[in-house]
């Protein structure tokens, strides 16, 4: 590609191959933008601008390499940057790297092939956190370049990584914050907790992504009662979880409920009384079971019971506790509708336990192992204990039935291990004062798609208080130091640490350490309450504690207030809305109120999920997960992200190769085709943009002030034609419906509108306008057309570019960068296009869409009659819909006979419509109520105004005929083509081509099937488009004497110098020349052959 200095104006434009390889291409324009520094220039345009548009970035993983779903979010990201940089807005384009937390851990872990924490500890907690934070900045270099190949141009050289000193420490000013209000506290709770990881997970975490769908073998069993009076009767009990039921302390029921009291097989067992049928299909009862009596749920509350492991030390304390609670939570849409209840194993059962004062059990380590006092399950791994629990069960003569139970049951999101619940003590932020504050936020932010405000509010309505500590290694180093005389201080900056140490400060500073653990554990305070030396607790933080500061931590908030309040709070942030309305977008929320008591952006871009091209969910495991660089390297960047740009964000996104050919050919070719088009014939002509007669503005114009196109009127006397008033009008609506489709986050219309726009240019303008540029002569009709076309060419570059930075910078430098005096050198340097309201016409462009909508019904109708297109026909009859729409037929009766190849053109007014009607008796109604009579209905029926008895349907009116009174719907109303035309109908318009054809046509029609021939020839022989020939037709003579009277016609469309007509062709004239033979309709051959003149 040429540098800028080397342009030469008056050269031609650059050979465009219309054979293109689009890969190649990106690569080639990726070179060029690195050679000429185009990244840093874009994001250095606006340096001197006074408005701006703040963008905070949600942070990628640096964990792993870009797939495709990556890619989506980062076009949408890169596309609307792009919009406003090129709309003279001032931006900070810092990408965010997420470097911290389990995700990071676990992936160095299999790497070094370690299997639990005590791995980890065996290895050194310093060098597994200098090794997670290796693998951080290994991938944080892979993305950026990757990222560049998707033609994203961030600021790569000052990405901002929440591994930094400054986010970290800009979250220690948070928690501190939140301390000082008397919000974090340390609490005892069932978490759900990952034995492989050794560490519990929050609310967040689980409901994004934490659930699949497993089988589970799930247990029947007895609790026998133990109450004077129940003696041999028992509580049917079902659960999912096995290894709980050694940490059982209750049972519960639902007192609004009825429960049965069954015999089966010489047990008595009380359960809910709406399961009974559902147990015998389930194999748990047996069909012979018999119900001897009910009671309500109130009736059992309070009984006693005898539990399945009262054999155990570890329940020692709590048999005495045994018995049944009333619950209100308790179902019974499936097991038995008496639920066991384990307070030390459950979340909700610890709650309950709490309200009725029980004692809970907890059975496990952090390893998911069972602890001393659980006799032979002590030692033993809770997902392997079921058979042992089973068979004790058994042994006992509590065990009734285990069958399979497929239910969603949560994993670790990381590790995909199944989660067991332990009674763990955890440090916490309490959300109650928080949480009108957010709720505030969250109203005052403007939401893309809508729908996201409505989940946000949703999630803060249910959310609990939010778990901040994780019992790992890699992650923020919690500043909260726990004495053990109940008091605890949290530490709210690298200073107050400093002011507050009385031990390890030197070592730890000298060292040049990060606030990261093991070496910020070296640091220990003076307890504020009782002077004690305390250490920081070991447990680092949740890591979206890392992201959600990243609108302070990035905008200088610590050292630079006036730069943040410049641009905070944000104009936009945007991440995929599934799992970020309860994470990312969440945190982003909660700092911001809490730190400032304000939104942290002013507006919300989310879009969904993406799925492959059956809907599947994206897995490596599946081998359907697509990594970002055989997308690019196969599809292309551009066709990536246009399939991307098209798609709606509130929807899921099916992606895959096929997709992306599908855009390519329907899309990406046809705007080549048209570049590619305009080139080749401006180079036969000697075109150049000094010849364009529509004034280019390429760079930017103060806020309220107009360029030269926005000034820019048709001049009475350039040849302008009402097919480049119309190409224009559209050009210019489509830049002011995108500008604004853009400006409200409405991608779908603003692509959509670039689709049908390149379709009406390709398919309606360029090729209603080629003998416009195939035409020897140059006059202003010609420069008319290519300067229309330009414009369009050269304005769709600069809309595009946002979208397709890699094709819409192709063409606008082989267009303007390299002949243009004082044009930026790439598009991407260029202001957005501005709309002249002035060329948009309503009336022309609703004229043409009523000729192109016309157009196409009467080529529908064609296709039915298979008529060949250059077949000549008498007449089209059209049916419109709007008054306006019938004289303006009269305007567009030319078009349409061209296009559709007939005599002439009518209303389907003139005619009392293109259908009539045809009226048929409702057999199946007036069969049995008239019977033989049905042969005189049918026949008045058949002489009857069909019109009439149409209307007196339609109007629900009785219809009398022949003496006869027939009900509405006791005739059948078809509407029907009138004789010898074929019909085609969309949206009430309709369309009709006369299929009788006469002589004479068929003889036109010939002549053309002959052009098209010899058109077919002049390609396969190699002849350039200008080359003229010399031309013989062989044929019969009665063929001979058809087209003598379309000789000239011939003549002109394949620009042949001489024309023989009836010729006959000698074995050595057919040896020399090219030829190619036509069969007609009658089987008649008809033999061309030509040669250069």
């Amino acid at each position: 590609m040429r540098e800028k200095d080397d342009r030469n104006v008056a050269s031609h434009f650059d050979s465009v191959n219309p054979k293109v390889d689009f890969v190649a291409n990106e690569e080639a324009i990726l070179k060029w933008w690195e050679d000429n520094d185009i990244p840093a220039r874009y994001r250095k345009l606006n340096d001197d601008k006074e408005k701006k548009f703040s963008f905070i970035d949600g942070p990628i993983t640096a964990n792993n390499a870009m797939g495709v779903h990556h890619a989506w979010g980062r076009t949408y990201k890169d596309l609307f940057l792009r919009f406003r940089n090129m709309q003279g807005y001032r931006q900070r384009f810092q990408n965010g790297f997420d470097g911290q937390g389990l995700w990071i851990e676990v992936e160095v872990e299999k790497e070094m092939g370690f299997k639990s924490k005590r791995d980890i500890e065996a290895f050194g907690v310093g060098k597994f956190v200098e090794e997670c934070r290796k693998r951080v900045d290994r991938f944080a270099d892979r993305i950026s370049e990757q990222s560049k190949r998707l033609g994203y141009f961030m600021d790569w050289e000052n990405s901002y990584h929440t591994k930094s000193d400054e986010n970290n420490y800009t979250i220690w000013h948070f928690l501190k914050t939140c301390a000082d209000k008397g919000w974090i506290y340390k609490g005892r709770d069932v978490m759900p907790w990952c034995p492989r990881c050794g560490t519990g997970l929050s609310q967040h975490e689980i409901v994004t992504e934490g659930y699949q769908e497993i089988t589970h073998e799930s247990p029947y069993l007895k609790f026998p009662l133990i109450d004077e009076g129940h003696e041999g009767e028992n509580l049917l009990v079902w659960t999912t979880t096995p290894w709980t039921l050694a940490a059982n302390v209750a049972a519960a029921v639902n007192s609004e409920y009825t429960y049965a009291k069954v015999e089966d097989r010489g047990s008595i067992f009380y359960f809910s009384k709406s399961l009974v049928e559902t147990l015998k299909r389930d194999h748990v009862l047996t069909d012979d079971a018999k119900v001897l009596g009910e009671v309500k749920g109130s009736e059992l509350v309070g009984l006693k019971y005898q539990g399945p492991f009262d054999e155990l030390p570890a329940q020692a304390a709590t048999k005495d506790q045994h018995r049944v609670l009333s619950w209100g939570e308790v179902g019974e849409d499936e097991g038995t509708g008496i639920v066991h209840t384990a307070p030390g194993a459950g979340a909700e059962d610890f709650q309950l336990g709490n309200e009725n004062g029980l004692t809970p059990i907890a059975p496990l380590d952090q390893n998911g192992v069972y602890k001393e006092g659980f006799g032979e399950l002590t030692g033993k791994a809770a997902a392997d204990v079921k058979d042992m629990v089973f068979a004790s069960l058994q042994e006992k003569g509590l065990l009734v039935r285990v069958n399979k139970y497929t239910h969603r049951y949560p994993v670790c999101w990381r590790c995909s291990t199944e989660l067991v619940f332990r009674l763990v003590d955890e440090w916490f932020i309490g959300m109650d004062e928080i949480r009108p504050k957010m709720v505030k936020a969250t109203n005052e932010m403007s939401w893309y798609p809508e729908f996201g405000k409505a989940r946000e509010l949703d999630w803060l309505k249910n959310m609990h208080d939010w778990m901040i500590s994780k019992k790992r290694y890699y992650g923020l180093a919690l500043p909260i130091y726990a004495c053990d005389c109940g008091h605890f201080d949290v530490i709210g900056s690298k200073e107050e640490l400093q002011e507050r140490a009385v031990e390890g400060w030197e070592e730890f500073e000298t060292s040049g350490a990060s606030p990261h653990r093991p070496w910020v554990d070296g640091v220990k305070i003076a307890c504020s309450e009782c002077g004690e030396t305390v250490d920081r607790i070991q447990d680092v933080g949740n890591a979206w504690l890392d992201a959600g500061i990243v609108s302070f931590s990035t905008l200088k908030y610590n050292t630079d207030r006036e730069y943040w309040k410049e641009w905070f709070p944000a104009d936009w942030m945007s991440e995929s809305f599934p799992g970020q309305f309860r994470n990312w977008f969440y945190s982003m929320i909660v700092m911001a109120a809490v730190l400032e008591d304000s939104m942290p952006a002013k507006q919300v871009f989310s879009y969904a999920l993406m799925r492959d091209e059956n809907g599947e969910e994206m897995h490596k495991s599946k081998g359907n997960a697509i990594w970002f660089e055989d997308a690019a390297d196969k599809m292309g960047v551009d066709v990536m992200r246009w399939t991307f740009s098209r798609h709606n964000p509130a929807s899921n996104i099916n992606f895959g190769f096929k997709s992306g050919d599908e855009v390519r050919r329907q899309f990406v070719i046809p705007l080549w085709n048209i570049y590619s088009f305009f080139t080749t014939y401006a180079n036969l002509d000697g075109w150049t943009p000094e010849n364009c007669s529509v004034p280019s503005s390429f760079g930017f114009t103060e806020d309220g002030e107009q360029n030269a196109l926005e000034l820019w009127e048709f001049p009475a006397d350039e040849g302008f034609s009402e097919l480049d008033r119309w190409i224009l009008s559209e050009l210019n609506q489509l830049t002011a419906k995108m500008t604004d489709n853009l400006e409200n986050w409405h991608l779908p219309y603003a692509a959509g509108g670039v689709e049908q726009f390149v379709e009406d240019l390709s398919n309606w303008y360029v090729r209603r306008s080629r003998r416009r540029f195939w035409k020897t002569e140059g006059d202003k009709d010609k420069n008319a057309a290519y300067s229309t076309l330009y414009t369009c060419l050269t304005t769709l570059s600069r809309l595009l570019a946002p979208f397709t930075p890699f094709v819409a910078d192709i063409i606008y430098r082989n267009l303007v960068a390299d002949r243009v005096d004082d044009a930026p050198d790439s598009v991407h340097l260029t202001s957005w296009p501005k709309a002249n309201t002035s060329l948009i016409d309503e009336d022309v462009m609703n004229q043409t869409r009523l000729a192109i909508r016309l157009a196409s019904l009467g080529r529908s109708a064609r296709a039915q009659s298979r008529l060949k297109v250059r077949q000549p026909l008498g007449e089209f009859v059209a049916e419109v819909r709007h008054d306006w729409e019938h004289s303006a037929l009269a305007k567009i009766e030319p078009i349409l006979m061209e296009e559709l190849n007939v005599k002439t053109v009518r209303d389907a007014s003139e005619i009392g419509g293109l259908l009539g009607f045809e009226i048929k008796p409702n057999l199946r109604l007036l069969g049995p109520k008239y019977g033989k009579q049905m042969d005189d209905i049918r026949n008045v029926l058949q002489d009857a105004d069909a019109n009439e008895i149409a209307r007196a349907s339609e109007a629900g009116e009785t219809i009398s005929v022949g003496g006869f009174e027939l009900e509405p719907d006791e005739v059948l109303v078809e509407r029907v083509a009138h004789d010898n035309y074929a019909v085609a109908t969309d949206a009430g318009y309709a369309g009709a081509v006369l299929t009788e054809v006469s002589e004479e046509l068929k003889a036109e029609g010939t002549a053309r099937e002959v052009v098209r021939v010899i058109q077919s020839l002049r390609k396969s022989s190699g002849l350039e488009i200008s080359d003229r020939i010399n031309l013989w037709i062989s044929c019969s003579e009665n063929v001979t004497g058809a087209l003598m009277t379309h000789a000239d016609y011939i003549a002109e469309e394949t620009l042949a110098e001489n024309v023989d007509l009836g010729a006959v062709l000698s074995d050595d004239a057919l040896a020399v020349t090219a030829t190619e033979t036509l069969t007609l309709d009658d089987d008649t051959k008809v033999t061309v052959a030509l040669e250069k003149a």
